[in-house]
């Protein structure tokens, strides 16, 4: 039997912060390979990835787990009370940068998969999708194996990505979806000029602050059935300017949106940069946009798969998980492109934090929720 808690242990000690492999996948390999996976390094870039299948290529019935082995920056190291790839357990938790984020969740599914086929040989597959770029840009993590799957005529019926996806205790949600997110950049250009005579230039931080705060002020929707509020949030407004009789010729700003089944991505842009172009039409400043669309909002409906899900959950926890779509974005995004998608995983509560930490009981748990998972798959 895979001991989950020994096998996050030995991920968290491989430095593996984006993009750097730190050693993960290749303990990852060895272990699958032995286990008689057939096993594809699917490097693209600077990016390391593992596709990981055990049984017939183009079987069809196949479950797939994706999840990634890197992990975001310490911050400060000294203010670290424990080593922060040290896997040391106390008081019941370990602790360590990815320890929840996610590589307990990556150990759990791995040892599930091994010894379910070990024990129970499944009349079908099951495939690994695991990627080292899930906390940088994303680009050559999970969507290069993707794109490789889908040459190779790799493919998964369904998949759960194993995201923590608990607020507060095990077993208490799972998402079916997540909402969009777009990044806009926006930079006005009004005309320099001396403070004292404000009529001799036009200053651009007058129709940023206007513009801004409309698109602050607006209620982009009251939410779906499945699907909280859009909201966007203006992360920074930037204008760089020390002198106090100066009128700048330039501001920048930066908003954030994420949004739900109500918009799409191309809406958004279209509607910010006509609200861009109506506060130049009054201001006579010129307004450059550009835009970023991470991801566009998704919904796996609720039936075969999440109740799957859920009844698993239930039994190993006694608590029947909320179905949400709530929370930032994950790979899901990408592999619902591919297969029906859900998410679960343990508590999130300390990911990304200064002495992230992982109770070593869910570590535990979330193994014996996949491995009844893949039995009732195939079952």
């Amino acid at each position: 039997m895979i001991d989950p808690v020994d096998l996050t242990a030995r991920l968290v000690q491989c430095p593996s912060i984006t993009p750097e492999e730190g050693g993960a996948l290749v303990l990852l390999q060895d272990l699958l390979t032995e286990a008689g996976f057939t096993c594809t390094r699917v490097d693209r870039g600077v990016t390391s990835n593992l596709f990981a299948r055990w049984g017939n290529k183009g079987h069809a019935r196949s479950f797939g787990f994706n999840g990634h082995t890197d992990v975001v920056p310490l911050g400060n190291p000294d203010d670290w009370t424990m080593a922060p790839f040290g896997a040391e357990i106390k008081d019941g938790f370990m602790y360590g940068r990815g320890t929840t984020d996610m590589k307990s969740g990556v150990a759990a599914f791995a040892a599930a998969a091994v010894d379910f086929v070990k024990d129970t040989p499944p009349d079908g597959a099951i495939i690994l999708t695991i990627t080292g770029d899930e906390e940088g840009d994303a680009t050559d993590g999970t969507v290069a194996l993707l794109d490789w799957m889908d040459a190779e005529g790799e493919r998964m019926s369904h998949c759960l990505v194993g995201e923590p996806t608990c607020p507060n205790h095990m077993g208490e949600m799972m998402k079916i979806g997540r909402r969009g997110s777009l990044t806009a950049w926006f930079t006005v250009t009004g005309v320099q000029g001396h403070s004292a005579y404000p009529h001799r230039a036009n200053n651009p931080l007058n129709a940023m602050a206007r513009l801004m705060n409309g698109l602050a002020s607006h209620e982009l929707d009251q939410g779906t059935d499945h699907f909280d509020a859009s909201t966007l949030a203006v992360v920074t407004i930037d204008t760089g300017n020390p002198a106090t009789n100066v009128i700048p010729a330039k501001s920048k700003a930066t908003v954030n949106i994420r949004f739900n089944d109500l918009h799409t991505g191309q809406s958004l842009s279209d509607w910010l940069r006509s609200e861009a172009a109506a506060i130049d039409e009054v201001f006579g400043t010129k307004t450059d946009v550009t835009i970023k669309i991470s991801g566009e909002s998704f919904l796996t409906p609720p039936g075969e798969l999440s109740g799957m899900v859920s009844r698993a959950v239930q039994h190993q926890t006694n608590v029947t998980p909320e179905l949400s779509t709530s929370g930032g974005t994950s790979d899901a995004r990408f592999v619902k492109n591919h297969c029906p998608v859900v998410e679960f995983g343990l508590v999130g509560k300390t990911m990304h934090q200064v002495d992230e930490r992982v109770e070593v009981a869910q570590i535990h748990q979330l193994k014996a929720i996949y491995t009844q998972i893949l039995r009732d798959y195939f079952a």
